[in-house]
């Protein structure tokens, strides 16, 4: 294989289903634009389905249009009841897309803008629909992280949803930390399984709308020097595209850019911050995530009877 990898490298996806979150723009469009040109039965599960169908038309391949708003949970119920409508498997759940740096804001669940897209909304899609994983062989959830998850980052159990102080950055690391630690947590929980695994992955510093909420004070700088810094969406995609298909990929493993800081460059595995992998951070922040949005993952008993994975919502406990 070669050391750079890219899009080339990709095997055939043929007869495999993924669904992408935020696939109209971005990274997320230019993910499932890859995996439907080799093959894959591609969900664009999207805020906007007009814009995901505008995207959709621009893609070749089997490709459709999902609903999906993960600032609401009945939104996230909704699509997930959709997807398990129409498929009986799932082959790649990529959680991809997110909020940056937003004004302070709560979802319709009461719940932090930044945490609530993009750790609970995602916590909530992957276990409504993780049971139509679990008997594939080769499946995968990839969830994208950020280099973000660094800088001023700590899961404050104290005040998960910033009520008492609000820093766009601060919060916007609280949850991409948030990503990594669910990834290792559930990749924890399915090894049992042999099967599915969770893989993770993040697009070091790509050109994207996802910077739009950027402070005013650092725009002209940043388009500046966006050019000498930036990559291409296509590009910072291809972390992503290798931890959900390449055959070598592990369960808990991380996937960046190569280059000097991991900021661009061909991808590469990567390593975490050390406090990602505190395992006991993990385990009580999956424990919250599950009482905040009332879902529980699939498991079973004993005898091999699948339990239901969703539950009657606690409401929005404050943490």
């Amino acid at each position: 294989m070669s050391e750079k990898w890219t899009t080339a490298n990709i095997p055939d996806q043929r007869g495999r289903v993924a669904v992408v979150t935020g696939a109209n723009t971005g990274l997320g469009y230019e993910t499932a634009k890859a995996l439907a040109e080799r093959g894959a039965s591609v969900v664009l599960a999207v805020r906007n389905a007009a814009k995901g169908e505008q995207a959709a038309a621009r893609m070749t391949g089997d490709v459709t249009v999902q609903a999906l708003d993960l600032t609401s949970l009945d939104s996230v119920r909704t699509a997930a009841a959709a997807l398990r409508s129409r498929f009986d498997r799932i082959d790649l759940l990529i959680n991809n897309a997110g909020v940056m740096y937003t004004p302070k804001q709560t979802t319709r669940d009461g719940f932090e803008t930044q945490f609530g897209t993009n750790h609970l909304g995602h916590f909530a899609l992957t276990g409504l629909l993780l049971d139509l994983m679990l008997p594939v062989p080769g499946s995968r959830v990839v969830t994208v992280s950020s280099t973000g998850h660094r800088i001023r980052a700590a899961i404050h159990f104290d005040d998960l949803q910033w009520e008492r102080s609000y820093g766009r950055a601060a919060a916007y690391g609280q949850s991409k930390l948030a990503n990594l630690m669910f990834t290792y947590e559930l990749q924890r929980r399915l090894a049992a399984h042999g099967t599915t695994v969770a893989v993770a992955a993040h697009p070091g510093m790509s050109s994207t709308e996802l910077a739009r909420n950027t402070p005013a004070a650092l725009r002209l700088p940043l388009t500046w020097l966006a050019p000498l810094i930036t990559q291409t969406p296509a590009m910072g995609a291809l972390p992503t595209l290798r931890a959900a298909t390449d055959p070598a990929a592990l369960g808990g493993q991380y996937y960046g850019p190569g280059g000097r800081n991991e900021i661009k460059g061909h991808p590469r595995l990567v390593t975490s911050s050390p406090q990602s992998y505190e395992a006991a951070v993990q385990q009580r922040l999956w424990a919250v995530s599950e009482d905040l949005t009332g879902v529980t993952f699939p498991s079973f008993s004993p005898s091999g009877t699948r339990l239901p994975p969703d539950r009657p919502s606690r409401g929005s406990p404050r943490w």
